[in-house]
């Protein structure tokens, strides 16, 4: 039997629908049973063999601009150029940024304009992480569901054997 027609036959068993008829992940399921071959993968790893540079970059501008450790950081660094601008430096005449303190508005608007698509891109990449998680999760799913089956048809064969030899038996006791 060649290996397409056992895929054929195997799929038929197992799902009820030919090989072609599969879609990509109960296909991969079908085959890695074929091949006796195991079914986990680690799909953090896949996506990050798959991961851009800008991608990565993405995630650690996330990580950091999400943190508490950030907001306490960024919080200081606006009490302090508004207390010097507004104390310090304006006593010597010297303050590049008095009150309304523009510039710092300006600088606070190109941040965000600049970290919120960042951060949606860690957010696109996370949600696409899930998805994978989540068909990975399938296959293994479908993969244990599959084995039983196949485990419980075996044993209710071997079942009906033993049944059949201890009725003969019976059968020769009484003969």
């Amino acid at each position: 039997m060649n290996a397409v027609t056992h895929l054929h036959d195997l799929s038929l068993r197992l799902l009820g629908r030919t090989f072609d008829q599969l879609d990509a992940e109960e296909r991969r399921v079908v085959e890695a049973i074929a091949a006796r071959a195991p079914s986990s993968r680690d799909a953090a790893d896949i996506e990050d063999a798959q991961a851009s540079r800008g991608d990565r970059l993405a995630d650690r501008v996330a990580a950091v601009g999400g943190s508490w450790g950030f907001i306490i950081v960024f919080s200081l660094v606006l009490l302090g150029w508004m207390l010097l601008n507004s104390e310090v430096l304006q006593h010597f005449g010297l303050a590049f940024d008095p009150y309304p303190f523009i510039f710092l508005n300006l600088m606070l608007s190109t941040l965000a304009a600049v970290q919120a698509p960042i951060i949606m891109m860690s957010q696109n990449r996370q949600a696409a992480k899930d998805r994978l998680t989540a068909s990975v999760d399938y296959e293994i799913n479908l993969r244990a569901e599959l084995e039983i089956m196949r485990l419980h048809h075996k044993i209710d064969a071997l079942t009906e054997k033993v049944d059949a030899l201890s009725a003969r038996g019976d059968a020769r006791e009484r003969a």
